[in-house]
């Protein structure tokens, strides 16, 4: 193909183009959020900064879950806590930990070898999300609420069989509701 030609392709083709795209309106997404909670950014969440977290959270609840704080060692309420039932999120009330993943790791903070619905390695169906964090002065991992971004704590690779993690997490982050006794037959006679 000579010069000539392959230059009158390229303005017919480039022409057409731009012609194309006059017509044609732009495709813009009407709805875009990043994924990301850092300033300034919108996360996925159904709260949004219209949800006044002061109001409803203790000073305490506030600080570790708004404010990605952490509580004191060995201070929380659920440390040796042994009821069995559901740890919800103290932000939204998703269930988050399940007590029988609950085990004593001797780090001062409430520990769980694996997230609610967590199905072997899968975590798509639980409700924390995980996300980079260096805030503890090396790499680690932060432990979210999916439903409403609250800071629940973090995850290490130390823990027992086997998952082999350990979800350290802030007892002011959590709420328990105990698991229902099962109804007795009342049929039988006691």
């Amino acid at each position: 193909m000579s010069r000539f030609a392959a230059r009158r392709l390229f303005t017919v083709v480039s022409h057409r183009a731009t012609a194309r795209s006059r017509v044609l309106p732009r495709r813009t997404p009407v709805f875009f959020r990043p994924v990301c909670t850092s300033q300034g950014l919108l996360s996925l969440t159904r709260y949004d900064e219209t949800t006044d977290w002061q109001k409803k959270l203790t000073p305490e609840q506030y600080v570790v879950t708004r404010e990605k704080g952490t509580e004191e060692p060995f201070s929380g309420i659920y440390l040796n806590h042994s009821e069995v039932g559901m740890y919800h999120c103290v932000c939204c009330d998703s269930p988050i930990f399940s007590s029988e993943a609950k085990y004593d790791s001797g780090t001062g903070w409430p520990a769980f070898k694996e997230a609610h619905g967590t199905w072997e390695r899968d975590e798509s169906h639980t409700s924390i999300i995980r996300r980079p964090d260096n805030s503890l002065g090396t790499a680690g991992t932060e432990v979210l609420c999916k439903t409403c971004d609250a800071h629940l704590g973090h995850v290490f690779e130390d823990g027992p069989d086997p998952t082999g993690q350990r979800f350290c997490i802030n007892s002011v982050a959590l709420t328990f509701k105990p698991r229902e006794n099962v109804k007795p037959d009342l049929g039988k006679e006691h």
